[in-house]
């Protein structure tokens, strides 16, 4: 039985597709940790900048792991990419118009950043939809989060990056503006300087991007325990804290007969 499976019978989220073998194919494609110690294991958090509940999710997922390590158990955190809008121009769009033809009127765009907006105030987070002029393209965004890796900062980096779109309504698809985002975050020169040539880390983020969508991945924030899908959506601190408790179990526990089966 996947683990996903077992999760989902214990009241959690199951997977927005289950194929195990797909993850192979990716699994040396992000090497990079925004964190260096871990006990518990890899976890993945496959994610869009121009996402408000991946931001929602993020916070979220910061508080668990907090939890967590009042437990003892830590993570590996790696932020992989998914882009909501592939096809969306290389220099965005007019937000107000982009999503009043996406929804059907301006009204039911408005209506789901309401929606935003209250969840976000849950989280502890305040969205600017009134600051918001543009749609971007987001590949820019997951190249600098890739490219942060290198420094350690990924987590930093992301949360800057929303921070920057959600709250002051900055063009996230402007590399000069992505450049001040991951120097204040903590990025160092090198990898600044890498992001600005204009290519690193491009073919990478496309080639894993087109690997969730093979892999039946169409709804983000997803979460990625040591290769397992786990569950999907901006789920509360506590269900991601127990999802990932119950997880750790079931994996320490396999591998534990693993080894005995080996004996």
């Amino acid at each position: 039985m996947r683990l996903s499976a077992l999760l989902s019978k214990r009241g959690h989220a199951g997977p927005q597709g289950g194929k195990a073998a797909w993850w192979g194919a990716l699994a040396g494609v992000c090497p990079m940790d925004s964190t260096t110690e871990a006990n518990a294991g890899t976890l993945d958090v496959i994610s869009d900048a121009i996402c408000p509940w991946c931001w929602i999710g993020k916070r979220n997922l910061d508080a668990a792991l907090q939890m967590l390590a009042e437990d003892g158990l830590y993570f590996k955190v790696r932020f992989r990419p998914f882009q909501l809008n592939p096809e969306m121009p290389a220099e965005g769009v007019d937000r107000r118009e982009y999503r009043s033809a996406k929804f059907g009127s301006l009204e039911k765009s408005q209506e789901l950043d309401r929606r935003v907006a209250d969840a976000g105030r849950i989280a502890g987070l305040e969205f600017r939809h009134d600051l918001m002029a543009r749609t971007p393209n987001t590949l820019e965004a997951h190249r600098l989060i890739r490219l942060a890796g290198m420094d350690g900062v990924q987590r930093e980096v992301a949360e800057a990056i929303f921070q920057a779109y959600f709250q002051d309504g900055a063009d996230i698809g402007d590399a000069a503006t992505l450049e001040r985002l991951g120097a204040a975050a903590g990025m160092g020169a090198e990898s600044l300087a890498a992001f600005s040539a204009g290519d690193a880390g491009r073919h990478e983020v496309l080639a894993e991007d087109e690997g969730y969508r093979r892999a039946g991945i169409s709804g983000v924030p997803s979460f990625v325990l040591d290769r397992h899908l786990l569950f999907s959506g901006a789920m509360p601190p506590d269900n991601i804290a127990d999802g990932l408790r119950r997880a750790v179990a079931i994996l320490r526990e396999r591998a534990r007969e693993a080894e005995a089966g080996r004996a």
